[in-house]
């Protein structure tokens, strides 16, 4: 089905305006429909983290949906992280997805570690913390070759990003799967803001 915008930024698009998903970015027009990151991120790998039932009593009884974690990268820079629910687990994982792509941004790669000082775009600047509820994530650059030194969560969320090398601390109620995939995501984002 042919794809016809709604807001400004998928007009531009469209007409071919903006060609880079830094272009977009950087236009300061919100992103609200994920048609536009399908086209100007066309190799965009998306994975499912969690898929959990939730429930709500109402006066007809309960009420039973799923809650699906989703994140979506292109391995080069990259990553956005959504939350779906629906009565179907199918249709939760499409609107998670969907809105992980509206939920995207750039992180900021290099080489911030003392031990390597190569150069290249292969870990997090420098270092950062990311949190979300009681979870506590703080990513410190890593020389090349380490690999990401992390938990299952947290290295998808990474793996996406594009960051090959990394050490992760983290706190707080690890086992929860969104809160802990959020502090990642909140921490990765940081890396977009140098310290003052």
């Amino acid at each position: 089905m042919e794809w016809v915008p709604k807001t400004k930024l998928g007009k531009l698009v469209v007409d071919g305006k903006i060609k880079t998903m830094d272009e977009a970015l950087a236009s300061g027009l919100p992103i609200r429909e994920p048609e536009i990151v399908d086209v100007l991120l066309p190799e965009l790998e998306e994975d499912v983290l969690e898929i959990s039932m939730v429930q709500r009593v109402t006066d007809s009884g309960r009420r039973t949906k799923f809650r699906v974690t989703a994140v979506v990268g292109n391995r080069n820079g990259y990553v956005g992280i959504g939350v779906g629910k629906a009565t179907q687990v199918a249709p939760a994982i499409q609107k998670a997805v969907e809105n992980a792509k509206i939920n995207i941004f750039r992180v900021e790669r290099g080489c911030g570690s003392w031990e390597c000082g190569c150069g290249s775009m292969h870990s997090v600047p420098f270092k950062v913390s990311g949190e979300c509820g009681s979870v506590k994530v703080t990513l410190v650059p890593g020389p090349k070759g380490l690999g990401i030194v992390a938990a299952d969560v947290a290295k998808k969320v990474i793996e996406l990003a594009g960051v090959k090398d990394v050490w992760s601390i983290t706190s707080g109620e690890t086992r929860t799967t969104l809160n802990f995939a959020l502090a990642t995501f909140d921490a990765l984002k940081k890396t977009c803001f140098m310290k003052r």
